[in-house]
């Protein structure tokens, strides 16, 4: 027993000397302590994985959209984008219009949760070099979409 006070007395808080982050400028903190949520997301668009190829490049032209969120029972299960038509469909659109969108959507995404800090975001986006990046929240459903215009957006709006 008189050991574990002797512990007791010589227990400092860690967080006793804690000094707040210092940034250097509004956009570094904006990026650090302000999440993926803060980042406009909506609208986006979506279709299920069973729609065929045909009806999403309809629904990309009639949309004027880049990306369609591939959704299954509320679940993300991949992105539709104009780099999948021209990797995986312009040169075999006859043979794979009526073909399921899973068939030639990118699968498995990279995704930020919208709790993520907001520069995970543009991380997902700069480094890893990917134009549409899905958000999910807590639940793994689907919140939205990223993209590096409504980045710049945040972005902008913290510089003012």
């Amino acid at each position: 027993m008189a050991q574990l006070e002797h512990h007791l007395e010589e227990f400092v808080d860690p967080l006793s000397n804690y000094e707040p982050r210092e940034y250097g400028d509004a956009i570094q903190e904006a990026l650090a302590e302000e999440t993926v949520a803060a980042i406009r997301s909506r609208p986006y668009a979506e279709i299920a994985p069973d729609n065929t190829v045909f009806s999403a490049l309809q629904a990309l032209a009639g949309l004027k959209v880049a990306s369609l969120l591939v959704v299954d029972n509320g679940r993300l299960v991949g992105v539709f984008t104009e780099r999948d038509v021209l990797e995986r469909v312009a040169l075999r659109f006859h043979e794979v219009k009526d073909r399921p969108v899973c068939e030639v959507m990118t699968a498995n995404p990279v995704v930020v949760f919208e709790s993520d800090p907001a520069g995970a975001a543009l991380s997902a986006i700069a480094v890893a070099g990917f134009r549409h990046v899905p958000v999910l929240d807590v639940h793994y459903a689907v919140v939205g979409v990223i993209s590096p215009r409504r980045v710049l957006e945040f972005l902008q709006q913290r510089l003012a």
